[in-house]
């Protein structure tokens, strides 16, 4: 592409921020909706995990169904069913459709995720690509910080149903502004011919440096989420902070991680590798601080401060990896990557609650230091397996 349409990459973190914010905006509404749809809360909070279910599911097969496909289509299709999505657990009337919009959720967040990588390579030119994956995971960061304390704000004044409503127009505005701004994306020669389904991306895994860097992301991800799912209760018992310093704090996390990714987009041409290494290893040392220092206010802040700002930039790392290591596969690759997150979340959450609720909170932070150093040496071995 002659120019770079940066205005399309634009579009596409609106959309990223929109499916976010929708992803996680149930950790605060859980109680109204499980009372209004008469289930217990628990029930009420697989919503969250069927997401990420049908999004690792939607990741794995994406490529093989739509190789034929414009890919301003199929982003477009899966703004459409964000829409869709938002649409029907705002209206839900029980349980079952509650679960279907969240399921539909999941095929945008695993559809789009897997794309994301492979259509920012073919918007802008190959050295701005670090810039516009940052964009993406600015958008991200954004998002996640605000998603939960804003639909505990929305959901007080207008209710859960009213907190859902409020993302339906800015998904529409995401999908007009994707069909304006991105030119027709034709599917190229390579991925349209050699993409044979679910095979293809399973294939990728032959390769050494793509099995071990995918591993490294795998243990990144399940230590990063088994620390900061549970971060809320550690704070709330060990640092003692009150409601509104804990607001401040999330709200740090998530301006630290903005500026992280600005930060190591510009270092990513040069030092990619060293990035990916030095990334896991400094967060594996902050949550060992944590555990040292957590019960201080000021040092767990900077510590936190420090573990938003490298651990937001990661993905931006791993998408630059991705572009390089499968220039002629990066849609196979995406799904790949994207399930492998979604999985590696999943496990995290569920490993470090279980160590958090059986033997304290200091196991689970433990756990994700021991899975980011195990992450920062895979990292190194992806380093020297790589083709020079």
């Amino acid at each position: 592409m002659p120019n770079a349409a940066w205005g399309a990459v634009v579009s596409m973190a609106l959309c990223v921020a929109v499916l976010i914010a929708s992803e996680f905006m149930p950790v605060s509404l859980l109680s109204p909706i499980a009372n209004e749809l008469g289930v217990s809360e628990g029930r009420a909070g697989q919503a969250i995990s069927i997401s990420g279910i049908f999004a690792v599911i939607t990741s794995i097969f994406v490529t093989g169904l739509t190789r034929q496909l414009d890919r301003r289509l199929v982003l477009a299709s899966f703004s459409l069913m964000l829409v869709a999505s938002g649409t029907t657990v705002t209206l839900a009337p029980n349980y079952v459709v509650l679960m279907i919009g969240r399921a539909m959720l999941g095929i945008a967040i695993g559809g789009f995720w897997s794309m994301s990588t492979a259509i920012v390579m073919r918007l802008v030119p190959e050295g701005s690509v670090p810039r516009g994956l940052a964009m993406l995971n600015a958008g991200n960061a954004i998002a996640a910080t605000i998603s939960a304390p804003l639909g505990s704000l929305l959901g007080s004044y207008i209710g859960w149903r009213g907190a859902f409503s409020a993302i339906v127009p800015l998904a529409l505005l995401a999908l007009f502004w994707q069909w304006v701004s991105l030119p027709p994306l034709p599917p190229r020669r390579s991925e349209a011919s050699s993409s044979k389904g679910s095979s293809n991306v399973f294939r990728l895994l032959l390769r050494p440096q793509v099995a071990i860097g995918m591993a490294s992301i795998m243990l990144l991800f399940t230590g990063q989420f088994a620390l900061f799912t549970y971060l809320r209760p550690f704070l709330e018992t060990v640092t003692a902070v009150s409601v509104s310093t804990l607001s401040l704090l999330l709200l740090l996390i998530g301006l630290a991680g903005v500026a992280g990714t600005y930060f190591v987009s510009h270092l990513l041409q040069r030092r990619l590798f060293s990035i990916l290494v030095a990334i896991p290893l400094i967060m594996a040392v902050l949550a060992l601080g944590l555990i040292a220092l957590g019960s201080s206010a000021a040092f767990t802040a900077i510590l936190l401060i420090g573990w938003g700002t490298f651990g937001t930039a990661a993905p931006v790392g791993w998408g630059t990896w991705l572009s390089r290591t499968m220039p002629d596969d990066t849609e196979a690759g995406g799904g790949l990557q994207v399930a492998t997150i979604q999985l590696a979340i999943t496990l995290g959450a569920s490993i470090g609650g279980v160590l958090f609720d059986s033997f304290g909170w200091w196991t689970t932070f433990l756990f994700a230091a021991v899975l980011l150093g195990g992450s920062s040496l895979l990292a190194g071995a992806a380093w020297h397996s790589t083709p020079r």
